[in-house]
C-alpha cells in the first residue's frame, strides 16, 4: 500500500530530526539572518540550517520500496536539487555569510542537471513536445524549441518555490497542497507513493519548523522541493496548469522581479519588502502564524482549482 512507506517516512523524519538538529547545532551550521530583515526575523540567528537534508530519509524509503527507473528518476531528481542547496546552505552556515554561493554558480548547476534530467525524460519516459491545453487539444512544439521552454520552465519554478521558504513552516504548508495535486491526479503509482512520501516528510518536519521553528529546511530542502514539483508537473504533463498550481510560488518570485525592476526604474518600492509574504507583515502587521494560514489557504484553493480543471478539462 502507498501509505506503508509515508507512514514510515514521517516516523523516521519526526524521530529523527532531533538528533539532526543537536549535529548541526554542534557544527554550528546556523543560520545566519540578513540585516534587512524585520527584528522579529533577527532573533531566528543561530536556528539549525540545512535540515531539510532530513527529506533525503524518505527518498531512501522511497527507493526501498519501489526500485524501478521512475522512481528512481524522481529520487534523482530531488537528491541532484538538494545538492546544490547544499552547497549553498554550507556556504551561509559556515561562514555565516547571508549571501551563500553566488547566483550564477547555482544557475550553472540548475541549468545543467535540469538538462540532463529533462533529455533523460523526454527520451526514456515518453514524454512527447507539446503543450497540453484540454483533453482533446494540444500545442505541439519543434522538439528542441520545447526543451529549451520547459528548462526554463524548470528552473524558474524550482527558484520560485525556493522564494517561498521564508518564513516560519511557510513553504511546508503551501508544498503539501501542491504534492497533494499529484498523488491525486496520476495514474502512476511512484508518482503517488513519492508524492505521499514528501506529504509525510514535511508533515514530520513542520512539528519543529513550525513557528516559532527550531530548525530550517535551507536551500537543501526548498530547491529540492521545488525541482521535484517542477518536474512531476512536466511528467504528468500538466504545463498548464501551472501559473493556477504554483500561484504562490509565482507570487512570491514575482513581487521579487517587480520590486527590483520598479526600483531600478524609479529609486522607489512597490512593496515594503520582497518576497511578498514579508510585505503582509511590515505593511498590515500580520503575524508569521497568519501569513503561513493564509498562505497555506491560498495554496489549497489553487490546488482544488487546479484538479476540477484536470478532472473536467484534461
Amino acid at each position: 500500500m502507498s501509505f506503508v512507506p509515508a507512514a514510515i517516512s514521517f516516523v523516521s523524519v519526526t524521530v529523527l530530526c532531533p538528533f539532526l538538529i543537536i549535529i548541526l547545532k554542534k557544527l554550528q551550521l546556523t543560520q545566519p539572518i540578513r540585516k534587512e530583515l524585520p527584528a522579529d526575523h533577527q532573533l531566528k540567528k543561530g536556528t539549525p540550517l540545512m535540515t531539510g537534508s532530513i527529506f533525503l530519509v524518505g527518498i531512501f524509503v522511497a527507493l526501498l520500496y519501489k526500485q524501478n527507473p521512475l522512481m528512481i528518476f524522481l529520487a534523482t531528481t530531488f537528491m541532484l536539487f538538494s545538492f546544490i542547496g547544499f552547497l549553498d546552505d554550507y556556504w551561509k552556515a559556515s561562514r555565516q555569510d547571508p549571501g551563500g554561493v553566488s547566483g550564477k554558480t547555482k544557475l550553472v548547476f540548475q541549468f545543467l542537471f535540469t538538462a540532463t534530467l529533462l533529455f533523460i525524460l523526454v527520451k526514456y519516459f515518453q514524454i512527447n513536445p507539446e503543450i497540453h491545453l484540454t483533453q482533446n487539444f494540444s500545442i505541439p512544439l519543434p522538439s528542441a524549441l520545447y526543451f529549451f521552454v520547459i528548462m526554463f520552465f524548470i528552473v524558474g519554478s524550482a527558484n520560485a518555490i525556493n522564494f517561498t521558504d521564508g518564513m516560519d513552516g511557510l513553504l511546508g504548508i503551501v508544498a503539501i497542497p501542491t504534492y497533494f495535486f499529484f498523488f491525486f491526479i496520476s495514474e502512476r503509482h511512484e508518482v503517488q507513493v513519492f508524492s505521499l512520501i514528501m506529504i509525510a516528510c514535511i508533515l514530520g518536519f513542520l512539528i519543529y519548523n513550525i513557528y516559532p521553528a527550531k530548525a530550517f529546511m535551507g536551500d537543501t530542502g526548498s530547491l529540492a522541493i521545488g525541482g521535484s514539483l517542477a518536474f512531476l508537473a512536466v511528467l504528468e504533463k500538466v504545463e498548464i496548469l501551472i501559473p493556477l498550481l504554483f500561484i504562490i510560488y509565482f507570487a512570491e518570485q514575482l513581487s521579487v522581479i517587480l520590486q527590483v525592476t520598479y526600483y531600478k526604474l524609479t529609486r522607489k518600492r512597490i512593496f515594503r519588502m520582497t518576497p511578498i509574504h514579508f510585505h503582509f507583515g511590515l505593511k498590515y502587521g500580520w503575524s508569521e502564524n497568519v501569513i503561513v494560514t493564509v498562505f497555506g489557504f491560498v495554496s489549497w484553493i489553487s490546488t482544488f482549482l487546479s484538479i476540477m480543471y484536470w478532472k473536467f478539462l484534461m
